[in-house]
């Protein structure tokens, strides 16, 4: 059955107060049949509601040709209908190097960036989005799949508040078979995106594999899920104002820290007493993607242990549980350790870091008492010729701007940048040695990495070998 596809968007903006009238509404175009579905339903509504619609296309320069086509024909179609448009170009492969993002995480973060950006511009009140009612299911979908939780099953939002502007989704009650019923009944022209049919993304395995497999059994299985997102937002609505209550009752929070005694905790019921703990480390620092069901339990369980008297629970390198006694406080840790120096001379054999909890052993002596497969690199080790060195050597925490050659890579690059990579813990990159030459070069990082300098060779004379040792 045919729905008329403008009456029935219309009718869910008045519902749910998606837009007001005399909006500025920028409208996210990708160029597929979706968005510009999406464009030309409230393109119709414009004039009535006295909207001023924005066209905004992101190029995320991943399918080359394909990609600079599709800006281009938003861009005239935003033309013909007489709209401002802007076209952001984004090198997300480059972003994607440098965060070590997936591809669709990472194209998602710029594109929401830019989209903000022109909110700002046009000081727009709305971002319509055209993620409808098939993308909500498998949006659903994907998160059972994962593991997920009350919250995880409320799927996205027809609206919500981000950075001072709303974002919506008038077609999210809407399903992609009307959709592309309404461009072929208007002869409405759009791109296809090759890239919806790559598996290698999540996304598309569970609309290509995952959906038809499983309406074999259920052939109303995207209503059937969206459903569960209706009945779901109404209780996890209704759970998240009691846990808010109970937060203001039996809590006491400040910017660091947030604490409330023991008795009052047990005595919630078992869903109050996860959302409560998930509450007070959003206030304090963790984003909900990082609170696990295993992380919640922990600190959960301990919290209602009975023979317990002292205890610090680390939540996270930013955030601790500490109990005591009866008391049970959430805080975030001190601020970071001060910056540390400590000069090596020809006759230090030990030096102690009490910053890392280690010793740094030195060895001085001629190349010809070493054999040749002790000199195989490994990180807590490090070989170095002694008169190619600058001396003195200093071992000391990292700098702003410090820069390493490392051994065996062509140019230099930032230790912070190496940590970063590496995923190194925030709370270990401000404490981690670097040996350092009165050059100033990073001859070694401590456990990590090595530089090109002082490299042992044939021609080397005299060694210095160090070690670092853990206590």
């Amino acid at each position: 059955m045919e729905i008329d596809l403008v009456a029935k968007v219309e009718q869910r903006i008045i519902e749910q107060k998606l837009a007001d009238s005399g909006d500025v509404v920028v409208v996210a175009v990708s160029g597929g049949p979706d968005s510009v579905a999406l464009l030309h339903v409230l393109f119709a509504l414009a004039e009535r509601y006295s909207w001023k619609l924005v066209v905004a296309h992101v190029n995320h320069q991943f399918r080359g040709a394909e990609s600079d086509a599709e800006a281009s024909f938003v861009a005239e179609l935003a033309a013909g209908m007489g709209l401002s448009c802007e076209i952001g170009v984004i090198d997300v492969p480059a972003y994607i190097e440098e965060t070590s993002l997936n591809g669709q995480a990472a194209a998602r973060e710029k594109r929401y960036e830019f989209l903000h950006q022109i909110a700002a511009k046009y000081s727009a009140q709305r971002i319509a989005f055209a993620h409808h009612a098939d993308d909500q299911a498998e949006t659903v979908m994907m998160r059972i799949l994962r593991g997920t939780g009350p919250s995880g099953l409320v799927g996205m939002p027809e609206r919500r508040r981000e950075k001072k502007v709303e974002l919506i989704r008038p077609f999210l009650r809407i399903y992609k078979a009307d959709i592309v019923n309404y461009c072929a009944q208007h002869e409405i022209t759009y791109c296809k995106d090759s890239s919806n049919e790559l598996r290698k993304y999540f996304r598309n395995q569970i609309r290509l594999d995952v959906m038809p497999m499983l309406k074999q059994y259920n052939d109303q299985l995207p209503e059937s899920l969206n459903r569960l997102t209706d009945l779901m937002r109404a209780e996890d609505d209704y759970l998240a104002n009691e846990t808010e209550q109970v937060f203001r009752r039996i809590t006491t929070f400040q910017q660091a820290f947030c604490r409330f005694e023991r008795c009052d905790f047990t005595e919630l019921h078992v869903a109050l007493q996860r959302r409560l703990i998930k509450l007070i480390l959003n206030c304090l620092c963790l984003g909900m993607d990082r609170l696990d069901f295993t992380r919640i339990e922990s600190i959960r369980e301990l919290i209602l242990q009975d023979q317990v008297s002292n205890q610090v629970f680390q939540v996270d390198e930013q955030l601790c549980m500490v109990r005591e006694y009866e008391a049970i406080q959430f805080q975030t840790f001190a601020p970071a350790p001060k910056p540390y120096s400590y000069e090596i001379g020809l006759d230090t054999s030990e030096l102690i870091l009490p910053e890392v909890e280690a010793k740094l052993h030195c060895s001085w002596m001629p190349a010809s008492s070493i054999e040749t497969a002790a000199l195989c690199f490994s990180a807590t080790d490090v070989f170095l010729d002694l008169d190619q060195l600058y001396l003195p050597l200093v071992v000391r925490s990292r700098r702003s701007g410090d820069r390493l050659e490392p051994h065996g890579l062509n140019g230099s690059k930032k230790v912070k940048d190496m940590f970063i990579d590496a995923k190194m813990p925030l709370s270990r990159r401000d404490v981690i040695p670097l040996l350092v030459d009165a050059s100033g070069k990073i001859l070694w990082i401590a456990g990590f990495r090595r530089s090109k300098h002082a490299l042992v060779g044939p021609d080397t004379e005299r060694v210095l070998h160090m070690k670092l040792v853990l206590k």
